[in-house]
């Protein structure tokens, strides 16, 4: 009898550690859900799930996730940690030199004999644990509802806080929302500082190395961020005499960017915020986008 409530005990603990576990991820993690296909974005990954209707072949995968380039003879192992089934493959870019863009692409059959295709997006890391645990939690359905965001936004989880955004504003990916003249931002929650701090460093750096303007001012400035007092870089890109898309719709042709990152609500957040010269700057010196999550100091 005592050995039977031992192995309860353990069990319980077991279960319960795995709960908590979870439950931390699904505060760091976000989602939207578009054309059959599931958009994540948690420490800086951006994850994309899609289930298709087919016998989980490596040939129809190649055909069916045609859009991810994958040929059939690339399907040839997979990661034996997940513990069941699967077809594995790592790709990864240098682009511009000095920044790593990796992206795993995994293929699992689901309970209802369908092909679950997963793709995780990331630069200069892998966290090959998370992966696993993501994969685990949709093959079983246990990404909550409450992670989800609509489509059409009125407002945004921002690291669990709900900020009212009213109907002018619009996603531009997961994390990455716009406003018509009230500035755009990105963000993701991360388990700790570093990985926050090396996420906005990266971005910089992409930034940084566009040939389409170029950097007129580069400064660390003082913010109080989400209740916070830290400090961020602030970035002004200069466009003029370029000629594109992005500068014809904006009309503007300076553009400026911070890049902060901070403790928020238990978690760490990175995050990138710009806006045109053209756009509603606000006698606080940002856009009303901005100002709901920093302050100039």
């Amino acid at each position: 009898m005592k050995k039977i409530k031992l192995q309860f005990i353990l069990l319980l603990m077991s279960c319960l550690s795995y709960g908590q576990g979870n439950d931390n991820i699904f505060t760091r993690l976000q989602a939207i859900s578009n054309n059959g296909v599931d958009f994540f974005n948690i420490d800086g990954i951006e994850i994309t799930s899609q289930k298709i209707d087919a016998l989980f072949t490596p040939k129809n995968i190649s055909k069916k996730f045609k859009q991810l380039k994958i040929k059939e003879n690339e399907l040839l192992t997979g990661d034996s940690l997940l513990g069941f089934k699967n077809y594995y493959v790592f790709k990864f870019q240098e682009e511009p030199k000095g920044l790593h863009n990796n992206i795993s692409y995994y293929f699992i059959e689901s309970s209802d004999q369908k092909i679950l295709g997963f793709t995780f997006a990331s630069v200069n890391k892998t966290d090959k644990e998370l992966e696993r645990t993501f994969i685990r939690l949709v093959k079983d359905n246990l990404i909550p509802k409450s992670v989800y965001n609509d489509i059409q936004i009125d407002s945004i989880d921002f690291a669990g806080r709900k900020i009212p955004l009213g109907g002018s504003c619009h996603w531009m990916g997961i994390n990455n929302v716009q406003c018509h003249y009230y500035g755009q931002m990105n963000w993701s929650v991360h388990k700790d500082y570093e990985d926050a701090l090396k996420t906005v460093y990266n971005q910089f750096e992409s930034i940084k190395s566009r040939n389409n303007g170029k950097i007129i001012a580069d400064t660390i400035v003082n913010v109080t961020f989400e209740g916070t007092k830290t400090t961020a870089k602030r970035v002004v890109y200069d466009f003029s005499g370029v000629t594109s898309a992005l500068i014809g719709m904006s009309g503007g042709k300076t553009l400026t960017i911070y890049f902060v990152a901070a403790p928020v609500r238990k978690n760490y957040v990175s995050c990138v915020m710009s806006f045109w010269n053209n756009d509603q700057i606000n006698p606080s010196g940002l856009t009303p986008l901005l100002e709901q999550v920093m302050k100039l100091d």
